[in-house]
C-alpha cells in the first residue's frame, strides 16, 4: 500500500504504531493459545494417563494378590493366606474406580474386568473356600483348577487389554505433546520471522517518507547555511517536513531581501565614509597653511606689541596665539586620524617590546620629571604597520603619564595568548576612569576634562580605537579592575610567531629620584 507523499508524520506514526500493535496482538494470542494447548495436552499426559497407568498396573496386581492368597489358602488351610485375597478385592475396587475417573472405562474393558473377577470369585474362589473350611486343606480336582484357570485367564486378558488400551492413550498423549510443542516452537519463530520483516519494511518505509526527505531538507538547509542563499529549498516527504522546508525557505528569502538591503546601506556608508576621510583630509591640509599665518602673525604681533599697549590688548593677544595654537595641533590630529586606512603601508612582523623601548627612550624627560616607571612584560611580535601600532602604545603611555595620581606613575604593559589572538593590558595607578564613560572616551573629540586641566585634542583613544580595528583587533576600557586605568586590546597573532609567548619579563625603564 502507498501511502501519500504528504501525509502528516504523526499520522504516519499512527499508522505504524497501530500495525505493530496488531502484529504484536496476533503475536501474543497466537502464543497464548499454543501455551494452553500445550499445557492441556502435558497435563492429560502427566495428570491422567501416567497416573492411569499406574493404577491399572495396581488393578492386575490385587487380582493376582487374589489369585495368590487363594492358592495359599488351599493348600494350607491357614486364614492368614486369605489376608491378600480379601485385600486384593478392596484395591481392585479402588484401583478400576480411578482408572475410569482417570480415563473412563477403556473400550468397556474395566466393567469386563470386574464383571470376570466376580464371576471367577463366584464360580471358583468362594466354592473353594468354602470346601476348605468344611473338609480341611485338600487336593482340588483338575477339573476344578481348570475352569477357574479357564476364568482367570480371561481376567489376565482383559487386564494386558486395558493396559494395552491406556498405553496407546499415553503414546496419543505424548504425540499430543510433542505436536504442541513443534507449534508453539514454529509459531515463535514465524512471529520472530514475521516481526524481523516487519519492522525491516517500516524501517524502509520510515526511511523513505520520514528519514530521507529530513536528510534532504538538511543538507539543503546547510548548503544554504554557508553561505549559497541563492539556493531554494525543495522539501519533499511528510506535510510536518514539506512545511518546515517552506519556513526555511520563507526565512531564506528574508535574509536574502535583507542583505541585498545590508549590501546597499554598506556601499552607502563606504561611500559617505570615504567622502568625509575625503573631506577632512583636504580640509586639514588646505586649513594648513592659512591656519599657519594666522599663528605666525599673531606670534609677530606678539613679540612686537607685547607690553606696550594695554593689559586688555595683550589679553586678547595671547588668547588669539594660544587658540591657533591649538587649532593647529587639532588640524594636525585630524589629519592623522583621517590618514589611519586611507594610507596603507606593508604590514611586517613588528616587536611591539622594540617599539615599547623606543617610546620609552622619546618620553625620557616625561619620565624623569614624573619619577615614572614602565615595566613590559613578555611582550610578542605582531603584524602590522610598526608606525600606527607605536602610536597606539604612545597614546596610552602617554594618557598614563598625564592622568597621573599623586602617587609616582606605575604603567605595567602585559601580553597573553588568547586563541588567535594577543591581549595587551595597559596599567597605570593614575586618577583612573568611571565605568560609565567606557564607551565615551572612544569618540572623536570627547573630553572628560577641562583643557585648563589638562591639555590635548581629545583624539588619542578614537586613534588608537581606530589603528586597532585597522588590524583587525578591539580595545576596551576594563571596568572591574583595581584602582587607575586598564586598557585592554587584541592583535592578531602574527603567522610565523610561535604559540609560546617570548621569554622573560624585561624591564623596560625604571627612574627613581631621591
Amino acid at each position: 500500500m502507498k501511502l501519500p507523499e504528504r501525509l502528516p508524520a504523526s499520522r504516519l506514526l499512527i499508522v505504524i504504531v497501530t500495525i505493530l500493535l496488531a502484529m504484536t496482538a496476533v503475536a501474543i494470542a497466537s502464543t497464548v493459545v499454543a501455551l494452553d494447548s500445550l499445557a492441556d495436552a502435558r497435563e492429560h499426559s502427566i495428570d491422567r494417563i501416567a497416573p492411569a497407568e499406574r493404577r491399572a498396573k495396581d488393578l492386575s496386581r490385587a487380582l493376582l494378590d487374589q489369585e495368590t492368597g487363594l492358592r495359599g489358602y488351599v493348600l494350607t488351610g491357614e486364614m492368614e493366606f486369605l489376608k491378600p485375597y480379601l485385600d486384593g478385592q478392596t484395591e481392585e475396587a479402588r484401583s478400576a474406580k480411578d482408572v475410569r475417573d482417570l480415563v473412563g472405562d477403556v473400550n468397556g474393558r474395566v466393567q469386563r474386568i470386574e464383571d470376570l473377577a466376580r464371576e471367577w470369585r463366584a464360580q471358583y474362589a468362594e466354592p473353594t473356600i468354602a470346601g476348605v473350611r468344611r473338609s480341611g486343606p485338600v487336593s482340588t480336582t483338575s477339573q476344578d483348577n481348570d475352569r477357574g484357570k479357564a476364568l482367570f485367564d480371561q481376567v489376565r486378558a482383559e487386564l494386558d487389554g486395558v493396559q494395552a488400551d491406556i498405553g496407546r492413550l499415553g503414546a496419543g498423549a505424548r504425540d499430543d505433546v510433542n505436536h504442541a510443542a513443534t507449534v508453539v516452537l514454529w509459531l515463535v519463530i514465524g512471529m520472530g520471522v514475521l516481526l524481523v520483516a516487519v519492522i525491516g519494511g517500516l524501517s524502509l518505509l520510515l526511511h523513505r517518507l520520514l528519514i530521507a526527505p529530513l536528510s534532504e531538507l538538511a543538507e539543503q538547509v546547510r548548503q544554504v547555511a554557508s553561505g549559497d542563499f541563492e539556493h531554494e529549498i525543495d522539501a519533499h516527504g511528510p506535510l510536518e517536513t514539506v512545511m518546515l522546508g517552506e519556513d526555511v525557505d520563507a526565512m531564506r528569502r528574508r535574509i536574502v531581501q535583507e542583505l541585498a538591503t545590508l549590501d546597499a546601506a554598506k556601499s552607502e556608508l563606504q561611500r559617505s565614509n570615504s567622502e568625509l576621510e575625503q573631506f577632512a583630509y583636504v580640509a586639514s591640509h588646505d586649513l594648513q597653511e592659512p591656519l599657519r599665518k594666522v599663528a605666525s602673525f599673531c606670534q609677530l604681533l606678539q613679540r612686537r606689541y607685547g607690553g606696550k599697549l594695554d593689559e586688555r590688548a595683550d589679553q586678547y593677544i595671547e588668547f588669539a596665539v594660544d587658540g591657533a595654537k591649538r587649532m593647529q595641533g587639532l588640524i594636525n590630529d585630524l589629519l592623522a586620524f583621517s590618514r589611519v586606512g586611507r594610507i596603507t603601508r606593508e604590514r611586517t612582523v613588528v616587536d611591539i617590546g622594540d617599539v615599547v623601548r623606543h617610546l620609552v627612550d622619546s618620553f625620557s624627560e616625561r619620565i624623569e620629571e614624573t619619577n615614572a616607571r614602565i615595566v613590559a612584560e613578555n611582550l610578542p611580535c605582531v603584524r602590522g604597520e610598526a608606525s600606527l601600532l607605536s602610536a597606539v602604545f604612545q597614546n596610552l603611555i602617554s594618557n598614563a603619564l598625564k592622568f597621573r595620581g599623586s602617587a609616582d606613575p606605575v604603567i605595567n604593559i602585559e601580553a597573553e595568548r588568547d586563541g588567535d589572538m594577543w591581549k595587551f593590558s595597559v596599567h597605570d595607578n593614575g586618577i583612573g576612569i568611571e565605568p560609565e564613560y567606557a564607551d565615551r572616551i572612544f569618540i572623536i573629540f570627547q573630553r572628560l576634562h577641562p583643557k585648563d586641566a589638562y591639555p590635548g585634542t581629545g583624539i588619542g583613544l578614537a586613534m588608537c580605537r581606530k589603528i586597532v580595528e585597522y588590524h583587525g583587533g578591539t580595545i576596551w576600557l576594563k571596568t572591574d579592575g583595581d584602582a587607575g586605568t586598564t586598557f585592554e586590546f587584541t592583535l592578531p597573532v602574527a603567522e610565523e610567531q610561535p604559540a609560546e609567548e617570548q621569554p622573560a619579563e624585561e624591564e623596560l625603564a625604571e627612574v627613581a629620584h631621591e
